[in-house]
Order: structure tokens, then C-alpha cells, then sequence
């Protein structure tokens, strides 16, 4: 077997030096690409950082400015009293620019009436309501229609329960309160509606309705602050919704049978309750 020399103890130490320089070396481009790698992954961050935090604030200021153009509408259509400020449409302009119009038709026996009281009627029509009115003497209907200086959306269907009120049978008067209130209404019913009846049991229902002389219907009339028309079996109530119906109650009853004292009682009683309440 071959023989090799022995190394000698200064040579064994000068490789023991080689190798923890190189140890070193190698430990310390380990710790280097660590810091290099540390480093680019927090410039990434901070990079990500910077574009988010650039977004969220082109968002706040693109909000900023949204906020601005609205506060300054809100403040350009408002009064002094800090309440906005619209326009008011005309009834003209509420149905897309085109006029409204209603017919209302003429029973016969009311044609003298109408012809004699027309200018009461056509009066207040035109000068407060700013409507056109005309009798169709042709087809025997009145028609109303809204005009460029109507201002009231409802003021051509209140003219119409007027025209209608006064057809029915109620007076001018009466009938006129319908353009100047708001909550009155017109009711109608027949009297077989509450009780089928015929012949000598119809007209004596219709009577103790009528009273003599009218009394009882007066008396029905101001308990109740409504008016009332008889037309043979139809009975028209004109008045608030509340007193309509104590009247048609007042009304069914004397229709049923009951005497005509006991109803007053039940409607006195009512009636005073009702003025407590309100």
C-alpha cells in the first residue's frame, strides 16, 4: 500500500483557519440576501400602502366635491325660513299640458231651476275656480273645462260636485259650500236600500222620514249640520263624512219603524258626543 506523508500540525491549523474563513464569508452573504429580501418586501408594502392610501384619497375627494355641488342646489332653492323652495304646477301642467273636462248631467226637472239660477252658478265657476263652463242644451249636460288660468288641480272636480249637488236638488246656497270646503261630501241611497218596501209602506217610510212639514228632516238636519234632499225613494246627504253618517243612521231608523222621538233622543246623544270629542 502506498504511503503518504503525515501532515504536519501548522499545516492542519492553516486548514482549520481556511475553512472558518470561508464559514464566515458564506454566513455573512446568507445575512446579507436576508436584508436585501427584508427590504424589497417592505418597499413593496410601503408601495402597496402609498397606491391604496392615493386611491382612498382621489374617493374622499371625489366624495368632497359630490357634497359641495350638493349643498350648494340645496342652498340655491332655499328661502330665508330654511325650507326648500318648489315650484307649483298647474292643473294644466299636473296633466301633462292637455285640458280636463267633465259633464254633468241635467235631470229634466231641473232645467227651469239651472235656467234661473245660472248666473249665481256660472259666477263663482269662472271668477274663483278660472274654469269655462257651458249647458249643452243639445244633449242636456253641463260641461265643465280647465282654462290656462286654472291654478287648483281639484278645482274642476269640485266644480263638478257643485254642479251636481244643485242637480240633485240642493240650493245654490248649499250647494256652493262644496268650492269652499274641502271635507264635504255628497251621499245617496234609496230607501229600499235599508228595507225592501213597496206601495202604502214605501210612501209611509218616506213620511216619517219628511215628519210633518218637514219637521223631522229639519231636525235631523241641525243635529247633524247636514243637508238633505228627498226625491221620491232617493235621499241625497250633503255634509261632512262624520255627520253623513249619524244622519243615515238617524235615517235607516225612522226607515225600520222606530218613532220618530226615540231617534231624536239617539241623536241628541250622539251629536253631543261628537262636539265633546272634537
Amino acid at each position: 500500500m502506498p504511503k503518504f506523508p503525515r501532515e504536519s500540525a501548522a499545516s492542519r491549523k492553516g486548514a482549520a483557519v481556511l475553512r472558518q474563513v470561508v464559514d464566515d464569508s458564506e454566513a455573512h452573504e446568507a445575512d446579507h440576501d436576508e436584508e436585501l429580501d427584508s427590504e424589497a418586501v417592505a418597499a413593496g408594502e410601503a408601495a402597496t400602502i402609498n397606491k391604496h392610501g392615493v386611491e382612498v384619497t382621489e374617493s374622499l375627494l371625489a366624495a368632497e366635491e359630490l357634497e359641495q355641488a350638493a349643498q350648494k342646489t340645496l342652498e340655491s332653492s332655499r328661502e330665508t325660513d330654511g325650507k326648500p323652495q318648489f315650484p307649483a304646477l298647474s292643473a294644466k301642467q299636473m296633466a301633462g299640458g292637455k285640458s280636463q273636462s267633465r259633464r254633468v248631467p241635467v235631470p229634466p226637472h231641473r232645467l227651469t231651476p239651472l235656467r234661473e239660477s245660472w248666473l249665481k252658478i256660472f259666477t263663482p265657476i269662472v271668477q274663483h275656480m278660472h274654469l269655462q263652463i257651458r249647458m249643452n242644451t243639445r244633449t242636456r249636460h253641463v260641461e265643465l273645462r280647465t282654462s290656462e288660468n286654472t291654478e287648483d288641480p281639484g278645482a274642476l272636480q269640485r266644480s263638478a260636485d257643485f254642479v251636481k249637488a244643485f242637480c240633485l236638488g240642493f240650493s245654490v246656497d248649499d250647494a256652493i259650500a262644496l268650492l269652499r270646503l274641502d271635507n264635504l261630501y255628497l251621499d245617496t241611497f234609496e230607501v229600499t236600500d235599508v228595507k225592501r218596501l213597496a206601495g202604502d209602506h214605501l210612501a209611509r217610510a218616506i213620511g216619517r222620514i219628511a215628519g210633518k212639514a218637514g219637521k223631522t228632516k229639519f231636525t235631523i238636519e241641525n243635529a247633524t249640520k247636514t243637508r238633505i234632499v228627498l226625491a221620491d225613494s232617493k235621499i241625497h246627504i250633503l255634509g261632512e263624512y262624520q255627520n253623513i253618517r249619524m244622519a243615515r243612521n238617524a235615517l235607516a231608523n225612522l226607515i225600520m219603524g222606530s218613532p220618530p222621538g226615540k231617534v231624536y233622543g239617539k241623536l241628541h246623544t250622539v251629536a253631543a258626543r261628537v262636539n265633546e270629542r272634537y
